[in-house]
Order: structure tokens, then C-alpha cells, then sequence
């Protein structure tokens, strides 16, 4: 029995010096592992070293003390890491390793970048938790470029190794120190940062709790600050590939679209930009942000950042620098985008607006309620149809040097830019009166471009307007107590290229309280050469350009009496006497325009019982009697329009 204990006992002092043994090869290893990775940074020219390693077997912990990298390149990142715990280490192969849980404790990196414009970059993060890592056991080769761009490239393509269920970081400080009088710079702190999902250059999200921040807006000789709160930001299904084909210095040849992120958004944003002035934001979202790594060049973006920032740019400089950044902007593509309920808070008074919209090239805002000098104003949406930024860049470019009047060519470019735009629902004051301009919708729309002039187009426009007393042209409204306007306009106008046939059709306006016209008009053999930016070209063109019908229609609602009533006042008659004494004239008239041209006849007695019965419509229409060139009508009426209304058909009518 006592040999049997004894041997027991003996095979457990054997097995307990061998378990340290084993424990101790194992830390031996840990250890040389370290050391190895250290010392393929300090063969790049930099520094490394690391304080305690330490593996315990039972539970397959690593944990490191005190890193410190330092780059032999000035421009890369100084990184200090007070403790690394791994739990549950394995190494499934020599390339490979993972752990069930990661911790970093005390990170502080600092980086410097000089390329363009001098910036250090300060990071503090206490703590970093990631959950089933899996990445490599020994990172690739640093860049020894100095670049950022190179740096940012080495950053991503470690990312597209690892992978994560999960990267928990609870607070991030950050300090950007662009250099004296430098705007730019300032301090932010990111917390409750979360990121689910990482597998090799993808994340299913990342959000943050809150990012606070203080800027340097300073403007030379004008010290500023503004600071801002962002809430409840988070991304969804990023995918760093396109980027790293982007910030490829050789250049991508990947012209295809491809998606970064598949949503963006953010809960709340509050800023204040100087002292009683602060906007506020409920709900930002943006969907499907692609790019095209072939436009979308890092290089391209770094070069935008002026070199010299103490010193304006000069024209030249500043329309390059426009056409930089829509070169930038033909790379970048996003599905849709909203911020919702916007107030920002003035001296004043308090602005506020429902929301921003962006939705395939439409660009909206809705719910506009803001004050001006004059009073309240309200709108219920404006929006700019097929809306280009890269077009809208490009045309901005182009229109000249300031203090120089951009050529009428370049102006006409606006068209290529957009589609069309729309107000609707506004209310406004008018004027420094008490009374109220009452928009219900504007809407002007063009397309068909020749060159850079529409040949079709349409404007409607419904709205009530007060008359204007300062208005000599509006008195006699006023006089007759029309206090207000209502406006029903719709325009359209359309070439067919084919046929060379130009229609102005429909053309009304309907002032509601006074009349409605209505015009038709035909133009034909209209060349493509007449839509010109060169006033001469296009007037050597309409020469061609031949009268076709013309048809118009007058409503009466009001306008007669109104104009029988200031007749009446200025000849100090009865109304009646007056509506008869213009009617006689019109009749007078009539007679020797008839001496010429009898179909004028019929037209004379329809306008003279226009006049003389209240509520009727007037119709007139002309026919050409032949081919007739619209220039040699318009100097014909000019000199003798007697003359031009021979060369019409005339029918006309008067009815209920």
C-alpha cells in the first residue's frame, strides 16, 4: 500500500513537472510568436516592442503588455497598446489563428500626414472587445510610402482578412490638429460603438450611440467654433472592395457601379454654428451609395484638399477645383436619400422644414415654414426634376471668371443641368403689405435638347396675387374693386423634328375674376438650326419658318364691365351710354378695316357683340391663304396691319 502511495505520488510530481514544462514550452512559443511579428516591423525600418508575454494553457489565454509601434516613416501611425488578452487561442494553421475573446486596453495612435496639407490625427480608445476572432498570425508588409492613401489601402486589406461576430468599443476620443489658423481641426468622441458581423471586408452593422464634437470653423482674422451632437448612427451592409479599388494609385479599371453601403442613417444631429444659431435634425437615412471605382479615385479626392490653405484660390484655381469634384461626383451614385424634420433657431426668428429629399435625381424640399423681414412664409414642397450635381458642377465651371457675364451659350447649359421644377402650396407676404401672394403650383417642365435649347416645353401656374396700388397698369382694377388676381396659366410648346412642325398648344390663362384666353398657334418648316445659341444663326434660320393657323378665344368673367366702368369715369357718362359709345368706335374702326379686307367684317361684329352682351366668349381664327413667312408677317404688322389681316381667312363668333 505505502509503495502503491508512493508511486502515486511520484507519478504525480512527474506530471506536474511535466504539465509546467509543457505550459512553460508553450509561453517559450507564445513568446517567439510575439517577438517574431515585432521583428518584422523593425526590418521595415521601424520600432516595436512589447513588454510581458504571458499563455496560460488551461484556458488558452495570451495576454501582452506595453506595445509600442513606431514607423520609420514620419507620415504613418505612432501606436502604444497598454494590454492585449486573447482567450481561447487556437491556431488552425501556420497563417491563421483565432480566439473566442479579444481585448485591448489602452490604445493611443497618433497620426501625422503631410502630403497635402499638414494634419495630426490623435486617437484614444480605453477599451476594444472582439468576440470569435479569426484573423492572421502575422500582418502584411506596412507601406514604406509615407502615403495615406498606401496607408489606408494596408488598413483595408488586413480588414478583408479578419472576421468578427462582434467589435465593441465604448468610447473613442479623437483630436485633429490641422495647425495654427487652421480651420479643420478639433475634438470628437464617438460613444457606444458596436459592430456586428465582420467577415473579410464586410459588416452587417456598425452603429454608435452618440458622436460629439467641436470644430474649427475660423475664417482668416475670424475665430469660430462649431460644435454638434450626432445620435444613433448606423451602417448597414458595408463592403470595403470598392473602396480598395479605388484608392489602387495605378488607377481601377472597374467602370461598373458597385455598392458601399447598403443604408446609412442617424437618429437626431444638433449643431451650433455661432452664437443664436442652432439647427436641428430628426432622421437622416441614405440608401444604395455605390460607386464606380474607376471614377471614384482616393487620389483624385486627396488632390482637392489645397496645398496652401492660407491663400484664396484664384478663379482658374477654384473653377479646376469644380471640375474635380464632378469628375468625383460621375463616380458616385446614391439610390435615395431623406432628412427629415429640420428647425434652425436665428436672431430672427425660428425656421423649420419637414424634409430634404433625393430620390432617382429628384431633389425636393417639403414643408418649408420660415420668417423674413416682411412676414411668414410657408411652402409646401419645391423640387428640382432630374437633377444632375455632376451636370450642375460642370455648367458652374463654366460660366466665366467672376465680375464677367457668362455668354448667353453657357447660361442656356442650366438646361442640360435639369428637367424642370415645381412649387407648390406657398403662402408668402407681398411686399410690405398685409396681404398674401397664394401659390398653388408652378411647374415648368423641358426636354427634346437641341444643342442646348429645349424644343418642347410646358409651364403651368395657378395662383392668387393681391393687385398692386403702386401699379399705375393695375389702378383701374383696384378703382373696380378687384383687390386680387387669380391666375391659371398653362403653356405648352413642341417641334417635331420629322415634320418641322412647331404647335403652341395648350396656351390659357384664366384670370378668375376678370376673363380666360385661350390661343392655338402652328408654325411650319421650322429647322433644327432655328434652336441656336447664336442669335444670328437662328435669325438666318427663321427665315424659313412659315404661318400656320392661328386661333384664339377670350372669355369674358368680369373684364368688359371693368373696362365699360373706366370708360365711364374718364368720359363722366352712364354705363351704358359708355358700353354704347365703344361699341359704336369698335364698329367705326371696323368699317375701314373692311374696306380692304371684307372677312375682317365678321370679326368686327363678333368683338362689337362681345361688348355689347357681358358673359360671352369671343373665338377668332386665322388661316393662311398661302405660304406665309412668319418674318415677313411680323414687318408687315409692324408698318401696316391691315395689310397683314389680308393674308388670313378670318372666321369669328361670339355665344354664351
Amino acid at each position: 500500500m505505502k509503495r502503491i502511495l508512493i508511486g502515486l505520488i511520484v507519478v504525480a510530481v512527474v506530471a506536474a513537472g511535466g504539465w509546467l514544462g509543457f505550459n512553460f514550452y508553450v509561453q517559450h512559443r507564445a513568446t517567439a510568436e510575439v517577438e517574431a511579428a515585432f521583428e518584422q516591423i523593425r526590418k521595415q525600418g521601424g520600432k516595436a516592442s512589447h513588454g510581458k508575454v504571458a499563455f496560460e494553457l488551461a484556458t488558452r489565454t495570451l495576454t501582452i503588455e506595453d506595445i509600442a509601434v513606431e514607423p520609420g516613416q514620419q507620415e504613418q501611425t505612432h501606436l502604444r497598446i497598454a494590454k492585449v488578452t486573447a482567450v481561447g487561442v487556437r491556431q488552425a494553421d501556420e497563417t491563421r489563428f483565432s480566439a473566442d475573446n479579444i481585448e485591448v486596453a489602452g490604445v493611443e495612435a497618433v497620426v501625422t500626414y503631410n502630403e497635402r496639407a499638414k494634419l495630426k490625427a490623435t486617437y484614444g480608445i480605453p477599451q476594444i472587445t472582439a468576440r470569435d476572432f479569426s484573423g492572421p498570425v502575422r500582418a502584411a508588409n506596412a507601406p514604406l510610402s509615407g502615403s495615406i492613401i498606401d496607408a489606408y489601402r494596408f488598413m483595408l486589406a488586413q480588414y478583408a482578412t479578419i472576421t468578427a461576430s462582434s467589435i465593441v468599443a465604448p468610447t473613442i476620443t479623437a483630436n485633429i490638429d490641422a495647425g495654427p489658423g487652421n480651420a479643420g481641426g478639433g475634438d470628437f468622441t464617438y460613444s457606444g460603438l458596436t459592430i456586428q458581423n465582420v467577415n473579410r471586408g464586410k459588416v452587417e452593422t456598425a452603429k454608435t450611440d452618440r458622436i460629439t464634437y467641436t470644430l474649427d470653423v475660423t475664417q482668416p482674422g475670424k475665430p469660430a467654433k462649431m460644435t454638434g451632437e450626432l445620435s444613433g448612427m448606423a451602417a448597414y451592409d458595408f463592403d470595403a472592395s470598392a473602396i480598395t479599388a479605388a484608392l489602387d494609385p495605378q488607377g481601377s479599371s472597374d467602370d461598373s457601379f458597385r455598392r458601399v453601403y447598403r443604408r446609412l442613417s442617424a437618429n437626431s444631429y444638433a449643431v451650433t454654428m455661432a452664437p443664436g444659431v442652432r439647427m436641428q435634425v430628426e432622421g437622416i437615412t441614405i440608401e444604395d451609395i455605390e460607386i464606380r471605382p474607376s471614377k471614384f479615385r482616393a487620389v483624385d479626392i486627396m488632390m482637392l484638399v489645397p496645398a496652401d490653405r492660407s491663400t484664396p484660390p484664384s478663379p482658374a484655381q477654384s473653377r479646376e477645383m469644380i471640375e474635380k469634384v464632378a469628375d468625383v461626383f460621375e463616380g458616385l451614385r446614391i439610390g435615395k436619400a431623406e432628412i427629415g424634420k429640420q428647425s434652425i433657431e436665428t436672431p430672427q426668428g425660428t425656421a423649420r422644414l419637414n424634409a430634404v429629399k433625393y430620390d432617382q435625381n429628384e431633389f425636393a424640399v417639403e414643408g418649408l415654414d420660415a420668417p423674413t423681414p416682411q412676414g411668414q412664409i410657408r411652402m409646401e414642397r419645391f423640387a428640382l426634376k432630374s437633377l444632375s450635381l455632376t451636370n450642375l458642377l460642370r455648367w458652374a465651371a463654366s460660366l466665366g471668371n467672376p465680375g464677367q457675364g457668362p455668354s448667353p451659350d453657357r447660361m442656356l447649359g442650366l438646361f442640360r443641368v435639369l428637367e424642370g421644377a415645381e412649387i407648390k402650396g406657398v403662402v408668402a407676404p407681398y411686399k410690405n403689405t398685409r396681404q398674401l401672394v397664394t401659390i398653388d403650383t408652378i411647374s415648368l417642365n423641358w426636354g427634346q435638347l437641341v444643342g442646348s435649347i429645349p424644343s418642347k416645353a410646358n409651364l403651368i401656374v395657378k395662383m392668387v396675387t393681391p393687385t398692386d396700388a403702386s401699379n399705375p397698369t393695375q389702378r383701374p382694377l383696384i378703382m373696380a374693386g378687384v383687390d386680387k388676381l387669380a391666375i391659371d396659366l398653362d403653356l405648352g410648346a413642341a417641334w417635331t423634328e420629322s415634320s418641322g412642325a412647331f404647335a403652341l398648344t395648350p396656351a390659357s390663362i384664366d384670370l378668375g375674376n376678370l376673363a380666360k384666353a385661350q390661343a392655338r398657334l402652328a408654325l411650319a418648316n421650322v429647322p433644327r438650326g432655328v434652336f441656336s445659341a447664336d442669335p444670328v444663326q437662328a435669325m438666318d434660320q427663321a427665315g424659313q419658318i412659315e404661318t400656320g393657323a392661328i386661333e384664339l378665344s377670350l372669355r369674358d368673367s368680369g373684364v368688359v364691365d371693368l373696362v365699360v366702368a373706366q370708360f365711364s369715369r374718364i368720359q363722366n357718362v352712364s354705363r351704358d351710354a359708355a358700353r354704347s359709345a365703344i361699341v359704336e368706335m369698335i364698329r367705326a374702326q371696323g368699317e375701314r378695316i373692311a374696306a380692304s379686307n371684307l372677312d375682317a367684317r365678321v370679326a368686327v361684329d363678333a368683338l362689337a357683340g362681345f361688348v355689347e352682351t357681358s358673359g360671352q366668349t369671343l373665338t377668332i381664327k386665322l388661316t393662311p391663304l398661302g405660304k406665309l413667312p412668319v418674318l415677313q408677317l411680323m414687318d408687315v404688322l409692324n408698318n401696316e396691319p391691315i395689310v397683314a389681316l389680308a393674308q388670313f381667312r378670318i372666321e369669328a363668333s361670339t355665344g354664351l
